[in-house]
């Protein structure tokens, strides 16, 4: 595992751990403003080739960051970052995000890359944009074709870290009108891969006005965001 991401990942939830018995509406003031201390803390959008809008929902994550450093301490950064899957510093990064519409295909070198990354302690959180589902099964099967996405139930842990979520992955947009899936990919007992299917979470953290979702559907977006990305650093420290 990259020291930056583990000491990183030990200090945000050192930093946190004070401020999780009060409820997020209650914490204000220092505990609302921590500054971010590591430029590694923070989601790392990947800028894939191939086809499809790697970039979709452009306000969604800047969004999602202070959500997670106002709701719940954690010093990560204002700003998400672009990478591609073979850039040197990836392995500093302990959260990747992928989204998209369209059909898109990883080179070897990035099907290498991503499978090292995750096995060596990553995290990926990839988020069905209608339209991505069969290429994002085709290609993570590319990267681990010994390995399948399994469901994850809703009293798995990523629904009941800092927020308890017992309807598990909430469903933002209608899609196929078919109900939100979770999936997961494990390695060693730790999930390495996180796939959010019919729900379209990520436009629940957008600004309000890109798609109008009520305040209390976008709510939902937010804790299920949180808890992502806690859980991330929380496994990580184990």
């Amino acid at each position: 595992m990259p020291l930056a991401f583990l000491l990183s990942a030990v200090l945000a939830l050192q930093l946190a751990l004070p401020a999780l018995g009060a409820p997020a509406a209650q914490r204000t003031g220092d505990d609302a403003e921590v500054a971010a201390s590591d430029p590694f803390m923070t989601i790392a959008r990947i800028q894939y080739g191939g086809g499809g809008d790697w970039y979709a929902g452009p306000s969604s994550l800047p969004n999602l960051l202070r959500a997670i450093r106002e709701r719940t301490g954690l010093p990560v950064a204002a700003d998400p970052v672009t990478v591609r899957l073979t850039d040197p510093d990836l392995r500093n990064y302990p959260f990747l995000f992928l989204t998209g519409h369209g059909d898109f295909r990883f080179t070897e070198e990035e099907i290498d890359s991503l499978r090292r990354y995750l096995l060596s302690g990553g995290f990926i959180h990839a988020d069905d944009c209608y339209g991505l589902d069969e290429h994002f099964r085709r290609e993570i099967a590319r990267v681990f074709p010994d390995k399948d996405l399994v469901p994850i139930p809703n009293d798995h842990e990523i629904y009941n870290t800092f927020y308890t979520l017992p309807e598990g992955l909430p469903k933002i947009h209608e899609h196929d009108g078919l109900p939100p899936q979770g999936f997961g990919i494990f390695h060693e007992g730790r999930m390495i891969v996180y796939y959010t299917y019919e729900s379209d979470i990520h436009d629940g953290w957008e600004d309000a006005e890109v798609h109008g979702n009520p305040p209390e559907l976008r709510e939902e977006a937010f804790r299920m965001g949180v808890n992502i990305f806690y859980y991330v650093l929380a496994q990580s420290v184990r």
